[in-house]
C-alpha cells in the first residue's frame, strides 16, 4: 500500500487563496471596500492610541494602569510580529495571486502573521479585563479588523488566525504577568 501526500485541494493550503479570491471579489463593491478600509485604518493604531489616551486621562489610576499595560503589551506584540514576519517571509496574497487586489497599501512587505489582528485581540483582552463594559465593542472591532485584512487583499485567513491566537496569548500573558510585576515593583 502506497501512501502519497494529500493534494493541496484536500489540505487547508488551497483554501487560503480561494478565500482570498472570494474576499477580493466581495471588496469590488464600493461600500464593502470603504467600510473595511476605514476599519483597517482605525486598526493601524488610531483607535488604540485614542483608547489608551482616554483611559489614562478619564478613568483615574485604574485607567492609567490599563493604558500602560496596553502600551507594554503593544510593544511586545510589535516586536513579536515583526520578528515572525522577517523569519517567515510569506508574501502577501495580492503579490502571489493575480485575482487578489490590494485595496489598501500594506504597512510592510510580508503577511504572516497579521499585526493588526494581533494588536486588536491583545489590546481588547487587556482593556476588557480592566473595563468589562468594553468587551462587546472591542470583540466586534477585533473581528472586523481580522476580516478587513483578508477583504483588502493584504492577508490570508491563516495570517489573521495566527495573529488572533498570538494576540490572545499575549493579552492573557500580560494579565498573568501584571500582578507579578506589581509585586516585584512594590518590593523595590
Amino acid at each position: 500500500m502506497t501512501i502519497s501526500a494529500p493534494s493541496p485541494e484536500r489540505t487547508g493550503r488551497a483554501l487560503d487563496p480561494r478565500l482570498c479570491l472570494l474576499a477580493s471579489r466581495w471588496a469590488e463593491h464600493r461600500g464593502v471596500h470603504r467600510t473595511f478600509g476605514a476599519v483597517s485604518r482605525l486598526g493601524d493604531g488610531w483607535l488604540w492610541y485614542g483608547l489608551m489616551a482616554a483611559l489614562a486621562t478619564c478613568a483615574g489610576r485604574r485607567g492609567l494602569h490599563a493604558a500602560l499595560q496596553m502600551l507594554c503589551t503593544g510593544i511586545v506584540a510589535w516586536l513579536l510580529y515583526r520578528t515572525l514576519k522577517r523569519r517567515t517571509r510569506r508574501l502577501r496574497p495580492f503579490r502571489v495571486h493575480s485575482g487578489v487586489v490590494a485595496r489598501a497599501p500594506p504597512l510592510d512587505e510580508y503577511s504572516f502573521p497579521s499585526g493588526h489582528t494581533l494588536h486588536a485581540v491583545s489590546f481588547g483582552i487587556v482593556a476588557t479585563a480592566w473595563f468589562p463594559v468594553l468587551a462587546p465593542p472591542l470583540a466586534l472591532f477585533a473581528v472586523l479588523v481580522a476580516m478587513s485584512r483578508v477583504i483588502l487583499g493584504l492577508h490570508y485567513p491563516t495570517d489573521v488566525l495566527a495573529g488572533a491566537a498570538l494576540g490572545a496569548l499575549l493579552g492573557v500573558g500580560s494579565l498573568w504577568l501584571d500582578p507579578l510585576l506589581l509585586g516585584a515593583l512594590a518590593a523595590v
